[in-house]
Order: structure tokens, then C-alpha cells, then sequence
């Protein structure tokens, strides 16, 4: 598959579904900003915090296995601590990309993803939303 940029990114061309996880009710939040972004471009958006409360007038999911269906990519927000932790629920989800936003990146989290067969990209996901579609700019970096 060739290389892409973001800029020579195609436009969505069918539902994509997201999990955020560490989404926050908190509009000055990244994650709750990403929720929104997400939503403006048609993406279907599965919030995913412990609370429950709904962010950005979506239904929020306690947990990974709690989702309705199987996620595009799950889009991480939370320490990589957490994100480690959470790794078992993340593989058993199965998507096509794990998206791991600054400060929730890093080692040993990125190793142990990698380890488990899971594309992993590191990168914040505002800024690629911006320029197209985060599932086709992160599955094209190979």
C-alpha cells in the first residue's frame, strides 16, 4: 500500500466506529473535543469512561465490553498505565487500530500492544482529523 499523507487522505466512505476511551464531560478536555470531531465527521462514537455519563449527548459505555459492536479504532485517552491494564479488553474488542494520543503513548504499553497483533499509532488524532479520515492515515503508515 503506498504511503499517505494526511493531506492526501480520501473522504469516509461508509460508518466508521470509534471507542474514546477516557472520554470526559469536560468540553475543554482533548477527549471530549475528540468525541465531538469524531461525531462531525460522521463517525459512529462510543465514549468509554467508568462514570457512565453520557459526553457530548452520547451514550457512555463503562467498559470495552460493554460496546454494541466491534470498534474502528479504539482511541485512547487515559494514562498508558490504565492503557496497559486495559489491554486484554482492547484485544478482545478487536480493531483495526489501537490510537494512543500523547500522554496516554509510550513504552511498555506500545511493545505489549504490538506483542498481542495490535496496529498501533502514536499521534494525536485532533490533528488528523483535521486533514481526513485517522483510520486510513494510521492503517497507510503500515
Amino acid at each position: 500500500m503506498p504511503r499517505m499523507s494526511a493531506n492526501s487522505m480520501p473522504a469516509v466512505s461508509r460508518s466508521r466506529s470509534v471507542a474514546i476511551v477516557g472520554a470526559s464531560t469536560n468540553p475543554e478536555r482533548y477527549s471530549h473535543q475528540a468525541v465531538l470531531r469524531y461525531l462531525a465527521k460522521g463517525w459512529t462514537v462510543w465514549p468509554v469512561h467508568p462514570s457512565g455519563l453520557a459526553v457530548a449527548g452520547q451514550a457512555c459505555f463503562r467498559t470495552l465490553s460493554d460496546l454494541p459492536g466491534r470498534p474502528d479504532i479504539v482511541c485512547m485517552y487515559v494514562a498508558p498505565a490504565t492503557g496497559l491494564g486495559m489491554l486484554d479488553a482492547i484485544v478482545a474488542v478487536k480493531p483495526q487500530v489501537l490510537w494512543l494520543n500523547p500522554g496516554a503513548d509510550g513504552e511498555p504499553l506500545v511493545s505489549a500492544a504490538r506483542a498481542r497483533g495490535l496496529h498501533v499509532t502514536e499521534g494525536c488524532t485532533l490533528v488528523v482529523l483535521g486533514h481526513g479520515d485517522p483510520l486510513t492515515f494510521a492503517l497507510a503508515r503500515g
